[in-house]
């Protein structure tokens, strides 16, 4: 076996990167997500019998030369890039190439799935890159498989790339040994804040894929496909009894199920909470505007504390534009049965999707207001290559020609309609903040959610300084004209 290393590269400060970051970016308030797709291959080449390392730079503060020189030290590093980082993890492998000559260097991730031949061309470090899910490429490749006989895989023969037919989908999930013990061996639990989840906090899947086609998203269309395979609910339970009681030490305070959409089919969800609930901790998860109260209330008594749910826009026609699949005022009414049962919803608007105009911007502020989630984020609408949502910006001519998101990691207007341009679509993400937070309701909820903890106080206070400057490299982009 090969001495592995399961690498999510440093990129910009700040950088929440690509390994398991549906959104990569430079975030508005410092937070990472956990690497959950690399934590599988690190437990099965360990399984295998081989020595396997998760390193997650980015939230443990490694810089480029630092990763470099840790893996100098192995055989074969397997690095999930992603579309904003990609220029900067490739001068890493090639450094680590320099390093150590006799090094295999795999890239996975969405972006060469997308576009292998641009990646394997990109650099001569790079040894092969993977179709889609890595899990058993990287490991057979890690176990002493050629790489020709191994399928999924691109690479580089004679000046011309050479690809294996992919297999299907792994579907039994319950195969896959748990990532919680590599967190535990290998990651500081308390380096990860996300700032409306309780902190420590740990994250990981019970299922792959999402059956919903909005046509701005990553995963589904680039990476783990529309079909939703679920683990099994007494897996998922026992690995929960596992880290409830392996991270204990570290405080840990809440599991997030960090799935494309965790909390969608409403039989699944009654025997989750059922399996649940004697368990008797706190957790959260993504979810979709679909579930109804008495459902709802099922999940809030076996410890469910909050929805991560993207609403996207209070206009239905371009929810339609999108193929979200729910309509507002179904959305309104998720929100609304939430709240009866006790359970926090953060959610998620973009600004700039297909048919957006100011119109349509102040309707989807007025509608937010009206829903008045416990949180908010605000993006603006960024869509990655191999998604609907990038053709359709491509087809209608309106992709700006700038590389600020490159050089930055910030998510920046990628289009500039005819009607809004995409400076003005960032100023009004900034508006949606303001005129949202500045109200009597979330000031409450926020100053009482603080007042009686000092640690509370204390990431708020500097998260609050961290939006603040994030805001004003926005604006001064802006005013430079870049955007």
């Amino acid at each position: 076996m090969l001495k592995t290393l399961l690498l999510n590269p440093p990129s910009f400060e700040n950088f929440d990167g690509g390994a398991s970051s549906r959104w990569p970016a430079t975030r508005e308030i410092e937070s990472y997500w956990y690497p959950v797709w690399l934590g599988y291959a690190a437990a099965m080449i360990r399984d295998l019998g081989g020595e396997s390392r998760l390193l997650d730079a980015g939230p443990h503060h490694i810089g480029p030369e630092e990763t470099a020189q840790i893996a100098k030290d192995y055989e074969f590093v397997v690095l999930f890039t992603s579309h904003v980082g990609f220029s900067i993890d490739v001068k890493i492998a090639e450094r680590m190439k320099e390093l150590n000559p006799a090094l295999k260097i795999a890239f996975v991730g969405p972006p060469v799935t997308t576009h292998p031949e641009v990646a394997l061309t990109a650099s001569p470090a790079i040894d092969f890159v993977t179709h889609k899910e890595f899990d058993y490429q990287v490991t057979r490749f890690a176990a002493g498989e050629p790489l020709d006989k191994i399928p999924g895989v691109h690479f580089l023969q004679n000046n011309r790339m050479v690809s294996t037919p992919p297999e299907p989908l792994v579907t039994d999930l319950d195969k896959f040994p748990w990532v919680t013990p590599i967190y535990k061996r290998d990651l500081d639990i308390t380096k990860y804040n996300v700032p409306f989840l309780l902190h420590p906090y740990i994250a990981f899947y019970s299922t792959r894929g999402c059956p919903a086609q909005c046509t701005f998203c990553l995963w589904p269309q680039t990476f783990d496909d529309h079909t939703q395979r679920k683990r099994s609910v007494q897996d998922v339970a026992n690995e929960v009894e596992w880290a409830l009681d392996a991270f204990k030490p570290e405080g840990l305070q809440e599991i997030f199920f960090d799935d494309d959409t965790f909390a969608y089919f409403r039989k699944r969800m009654v025997e989750m909470s059922a399996a649940f609930k004697p368990l008797k901790f706190q957790w959260s998860s993504t979810a979709r505007a679909s579930l109804d109260y008495d459902t709802l209330k099922v999940m809030k008594d076996a410890g469910c504390r909050l929805f991560i749910v993207g609403f996207e826009s209070g206009n239905d026609q371009i929810l339609k534009n999108i193929k979200k699949g729910i309509n507002a005022a179904q959305s309104l009414q998720f929100v609304k049965d939430c709240k009866r049962a006790g359970i926090k919803v953060h959610a998620d608007f973009i600004i700039g999707l297909p048919g957006e105009t100011r119109e349509t911007i102040k309707e989807t502020i007025r509608y937010a207001k009206e829903m008045d989630a416990e949180t908010l984020q605000v993006s603006v609408a960024h869509a990655y290559p191999g998604t609907e949502m990038y053709e359709w910006f491509r087809s209608n001519g309106v992709i700006l020609n700038t590389t600020m998101s490159d050089e930055l990691g910030q998510q920046l207007p990628m289009a500039n309609f005819p009607h809004l341009s995409g400076a003005e679509m960032l100023d009004w993400v900034h508006k949606f903040y303001d005129e949202y937070y500045f109200r009597p309701k979330p000031i409450y909820r926020i100053v009482r959610g603080a007042i009686f903890k000092p640690a509370e106080r204390k990431r708020l206070y500097k998260e609050a300084r961290e939006f603040l400057a994030t805001r004003a490299r926005r604006r001064e982009i802006t005013r430079s004209g870049q955007i």
